[in-house]
């Protein structure tokens, strides 16, 4: 797969300078400058275009054409160019959760993460949670990972991994990484759901997600939240923060199908992938 990657084209996207090696440190520093340049975003659903998961397709849409995408296209160019650069990396399939109940998310394996080999064990990478994601990698060992004042770690629960971020003084679920392996059609199968099916919310409403140290933001159909505060825009307020706070950018005139929730009820920012 990754004879067709262009990382040179990806690391410019990225801002990234040097030429990063195989360790925790080198990836860190990736997973940091992935999520600043490239937005979490569901716009081409709502603007009737398919989600290709393609490598060509996602190289084309995430690199070159200065757009972002969701866990599915994200995580996917990130793991294109962790082996492009030599780590070694498995696909996850995870369940989203919400809050410390443990309740599973109403889409199933409705996400896709990264686990990466290094010198010390397994960490998980990922890039594409939005923006409630984890800063960086975090170890699959249990230990607790503290980044920006973010607390996050991965604990056991038979034979699935849990991710948790510290809240409210409580550690609450974000999501549960299933055994086993990923295949290309397991993707293909989750991502034309997330898409396509009127069950889910990435079809209901727009969704642009930022999630970077100290810049965290959430855009949910007319819903805009950012350093803590919210605002509700104007619909013609829409293209001007896509392109402000989140560097899309959009023919002026574009129009989405469904910026706002059809009952025109805003939740939470959703921690779904």
């Amino acid at each position: 797969m990754n004879d067709a990657f262009d990382l040179p084209a990806y690391l410019a996207r990225i801002a990234f300078p040097g030429a990063p090696g195989t360790t925790l440190r080198d990836l860190e520093a990736l997973h940091a400058a992935h999520t600043r340049a490239i937005p979490f975003e569901n716009l081409d659903i709502h603007l009737g275009r398919p989600i290709r998961l393609d490598l060509a397709s996602l190289q084309a849409k995430l690199v070159a054409g200065g757009r972002g995408g969701y866990c599915f296209e994200q995580n996917s160019v990130f793991a294109a160019a962790l082996e492009a650069l030599g780590f070694a990396v498995r696909l996850r399939e995870a369940r989203v959760r919400r809050g410390a109940d443990g309740a599973a998310g109403p889409m199933a394996r409705s996400h896709l993460a990264l686990e990466v080999a290094l010198g010390d064990g397994p960490w998980l990478a990922d890039v594409g949670f939005g923006g409630d994601g984890i800063l960086g990698p975090v170890p699959l060992d249990g230990r607790e990972v503290e980044r920006d004042g973010d607390r996050n770690r991965v604990v056991t629960e038979g034979a699935r991994q849990v991710l948790q971020a510290w809240r409210d003084g409580e550690w609450k679920d974000l999501y549960a990484l299933e055994p086993g392996e990923v295949f290309p059609v397991d993707l293909k199968v989750a991502n034309h759901y997330t898409s396509t099916h009127p069950d889910s919310k990435f079809t209901q409403v727009i969704t642009v997600q930022r999630c970077a140290p100290g810049d965290r933001a959430w855009l949910r159909g007319l819903s805009f939240t950012r350093g803590g505060v919210t605002r509700e825009l104007e619909p013609g307020d829409l293209l001007g923060v896509l392109d402000a706070a989140f560097g899309l950018r959009f023919p002026p005139g574009t129009r989405f199908s469904a910026p706002q929730d059809p009952a025109g009820k805003q939740e939470d920012p959703p921690h779904q992938g």
